[in-house]
């Protein structure tokens, strides 16, 4: 499909300026292709391909654009999509996934949780908890390794190779969140796992507590957070999983219809 731009605004500044015109208009192809190429930017810039290439220079030099390693497509960069997550976060995503949380709580009988990633940590944002005598408590506010937890590593799924090393590069992260290379084998062995099923899990083995949490995306397919749902492993048997994770599928769907709606007023 060739690249295309949207429409620009009938009436334009007095006094515009090309190269900013360009490149906000090539961030906007991002925004809405998920891969761009240096010939279709051209053409549907109507700029020299000399020119689309400084301005994707110019555009990777600052982490909005970045370019697929072996191939001549550009995506969107680190500094794209955590504008996203800023815009996301700036919407307050705990009021809209509160109702939801309270229903899927009540639907699983589980205590259940949304989580976002800071770093290479996951924080709790908010929770309903099980009506169960025996179950897991909240965790708001915590904040715990994400390569620890179900809810980190459903969002760390849709990470590539290149910002899974930039998320747990040593400048970037603490002792508790430092992956030795036989841990990073393990958690690439384990996010392979969780693209093909569609969920994550995590076994508490000290607490015997499992979570299965499945990711919340954006409109471009961006993992912002996830939910999840914990239990004692006396319940949350492998049978017991596949039914819970299809409510944490259905929860997540309409977070996400909310944000989209709300994102569009």
């Amino acid at each position: 499909m060739p690249e295309t731009v949207p429409n620009a605004a009938k009436a334009g500044p007095a006094y515009p300026i090309s190269s900013v015109d360009n490149a906000l208009r090539l961030v906007l192809m991002l925004r809405d292709q998920p891969r761009v190429r240096l010939s279709g930017i051209a053409v549907a810039l109507d700029i020299a391909p000399s020119t689309a290439h400084r301005l994707l220079a110019m555009l990777a030099h600052h982490g909005f654009v970045r370019q697929e390693d072996g191939m001549g497509t550009y995506v969107a960069g680190p500094a794209l999509l955590d504008l996203g997550l800023a815009a996301v976060r700036n919407l307050d995503i705990r009021t809209y996934a509160r109702p939801i949380l309270a229903d899927l709580a009540r639907k699983t009988d589980e205590t259940v949780h949304l989580a976002q990633l800071e770093g290479a940590k996951t924080r709790y944002l908010a929770a309903a908890e099980s009506g169960q005598p025996l179950r897991v408590a909240d965790r708001t506010g915590q904040l715990l390794p994400a390569h620890r937890t179900a809810t980190g590593k459903a969002i760390l799924a849709a990470f590539t190779s290149q910002q899974l090393d930039e998320t747990f590069s040593l400048e970037e992260v603490g002792n508790a969140e430092r992956l030795t290379p036989e841990d990073r084998r393990q958690l690439d062995a384990e996010l392979v796992e969780v693209r093909e099923r569609g969920y994550a899990t995590n076994h508490r083995a000290a607490e015997d507590i499992i979570s299965v949490a499945v990711a919340v995306q954006d409109h471009r397919g961006a993992s912002i957070a996830a939910i999840n749902a914990s239990a004692p492993s006396s319940r949350m048997t492998k049978k017991r999983q596949i039914a819970v994770v299809r409510d944490l599928h259905a929860a997540a769907g309409q977070l996400e219809e909310l944000l989209s709606t709300v994102g569009r007023t």
